[in-house]
């Protein structure tokens, strides 16, 4: 591990804490110096400029960044989000890394604790909301983790800014008013809910302050130990632990106390000479990656029929998203629980069997037959960052749908996400809860390489529509070797696998009312938000964009 010392002036500074140079200020008007670039939420860009600006690395600054965007967006994710998904590779290419820090199931969790019923509902929806529905948060394990084998800061530095933004708050917006009244009863139920969304006995309003004096408390607990350690081995995991079991929830002090956040090897293809990587299992991006080897082996945008614009071109990259689908949600679970075909799903011989299926589907004027269930997911940051060196990383952490598990830890004002609704409810599944289980997700960070150096981190947030999104913009980047601008301002398709089909508004009519002709049923519906931060190795130049 790197030895890191934090100054009282350089932690004071970064946390905008000085009269001189509050944090969310811009800086004078005047050219600055290149240090490096990271888009995806507000708070965190402005938080992550400070940290590259003072000379932290590209991983200094996606830490403080997440900490500080998981404060800022409550909605969106938080310390005690389920779990995030990180990619980074160094600025020579030969070291591409993940850390998986998704969610784990707790060892009481059972395959038929969701069981539906016979609607095919979870009754009460308690894998949605409620204490039943949080695992073991992995956040702050997978930030602890990057920032020990990658950063060059400290802990106690990297958290400050967080800590500004929890006690300052921010006034709530609309609808922000709107999701907390949606959860009253719920957040009533327990002490930490009625402390963090309610004021005078009513939920907060669009126009109050929200803050999270508690928050900032536990983290400034955890800067003066320079480490997350004791959220999961400690005083901190005893008191989580204790709400778990005072209001009906499965996590125990032995579930956090053996939670680890891991580093792992990411998947792999090659497309028109573009090295891509993303993270493994239980991420989402083999999904993505399944659909782009079906493309690769229909030769797709090159020529004849396969060539944009043609409708064939879209039908045959809509059956390779269906085909992807439809294996995603029958076949893939956690594969350290479950024997999952990840080596079939991305082979040559796979690839050329689904690619036949979609060129008779294709030269029939017809859909493949085949069911999936659509489900809605929401609640998401994504974070891409290059700096001045090349280095490259992106970071998914999110609570699932908004505000998670909607409940809070009683004291540490740490709401939870939902990870255990990321399990499929049915017995049997290989994706079923389970001890210790990590549940199949949608986060997608992905790094491209070209000539064996990064130039490219991108992820997005948006639920179930991210590994699609993502799909939509590598195909038109690596597929068609578009502009990454033009790549992320085109519309984008959605499909579960099912017939069910959303497109974006700016979809030509004239494609859509051809789609719709072939048998999709076709809706008109927003995308994924996809963040980017783009290095050119040759130059020295990165930008940074985001759709």
């Amino acid at each position: 591990m790197l030895a890191r010392h934090c100054s009282r002036r350089r932690a004071l500074r970064l946390a905008g804490l000085s009269a001189a140079a509050p944090f969310l200020l811009p800086a004078a008007d005047r050219p600055a110096p290149f240090h490096g670039v990271l888009s995806g939420e507000p708070t965190a860009e402005k938080v992550a400029a400070r940290v590259l600006a003072d000379g932290g690395n590209f991983v200094d600054a996606l830490v403080a960044g997440a900490l500080a965007g998981a404060v800022a967006a409550p909605h969106q994710t938080g310390i005690g989000g389920y779990g995030a998904s990180i990619i980074l590779a160094r600025a020579d290419g030969k070291r591409v890394v993940c850390i998986d820090a998704n969610s784990a199931a707790p060892a009481a969790a059972r395959p038929d604790m969701f069981k539906p019923d016979a609607k095919g509902t979870v009754p009460g929806r308690v894998n949605e909301t409620g204490w039943l529905a949080a695992g073991v948060p992995g956040i702050l394990a997978g930030l602890q983790l990057a920032l020990d084998r990658h950063g060059t800061r400290s802990f106690r530095e990297l958290v400050a800014p967080a800590i500004q933004v929890a006690r300052d708050g921010f006034k709530v917006s609309d609808g922000m008013a709107k999701t907390f009244a949606s959860f009253a009863s719920l957040a009533k139920s327990h002490e930490g809910g009625r402390k963090l969304f309610f004021k005078d006995g009513v939920p907060l309003a669009a126009g109050d302050t929200y803050r999270n004096l508690e928050v900032a408390a536990l983290l400034e607990t955890l800067a003066q130990r320079n480490s997350v350690d004791s959220f999961y081995r400690g005083d901190l995991a005893q008191r989580i632990a204790e709400s778990f079991q005072k209001y009906g929830g499965l996590v125990t002090a032995k579930d956090l106390a053996s939670y680890q956040a891991r580093e792992v090897e990411p998947l792999r293809m090659e497309w028109n000479g573009i090295d891509l990587r993303t993270a493994p299992l239980t991420a989402g991006g083999l999904t993505t990656f399944q659909a782009l080897t079906t493309l690769r082996e229909l030769d797709w945008g090159r020529a004849g029929d396969l060539k944009p614009p043609s409708i064939s071109a879209i039908h045959a990259r809509l059956e390779a998203l269906r085909l992807a689908w439809a294996d995603r949600l029958a076949l893939l679970g956690d594969p350290q629980h479950a024997d999952i075909p990840v080596a079939k799903l991305l082979s040559a011989d796979y690839a050329k069997e689904s690619a036949a299926k979609v060129r008779h589907a294709v030269q029939a004027g017809k859909v493949l037959a085949h069911a999936a269930t659509s489900r809605d997911h929401t609640g998401t940051i994504n974070l891409s960052v290059a700096d001045k060196a090349g280095n490259l990383a992106a970071i998914t952490l999110t609570h699932g749908n908004s505000f998670g598990a909607r409940v809070t830890v009683d004291g540490l004002g740490l709401t939870l996400g939902h990870g255990m609704s990321r399990f499929d409810p049915h017995p049997g599944h290989p994706n079923c809860p389970g001890p210790d289980k990590r549940p199949l997700h949608n986060m997608v960070p992905t790094l491209l390489l070209r000539d064996g150096r990064p130039v490219l981190a991108i992820g997005g947030r948006g639920g179930r529509k991210i590994p699609n999104a993502l799909f939509e913009v590598l195909t038109r980047h690596v597929g068609l070797g578009e502009s990454l601008e033009a790549a992320l301002a085109a519309p984008r398709p959605h499909t579960e696998g099912n017939l069910h089909l959303e497109l974006e508004a700016k979809w030509p009519a004239a494609e859509a009312e051809a789609l719709a002709k072939l048998g999709y049923k076709v809706t008109t519906a927003g995308s994924a938000t996809l963040s980017a931060a783009a290095f050119n190795p040759q130059t020295g130049e990165a930008r940074a964009a985001m759709r």
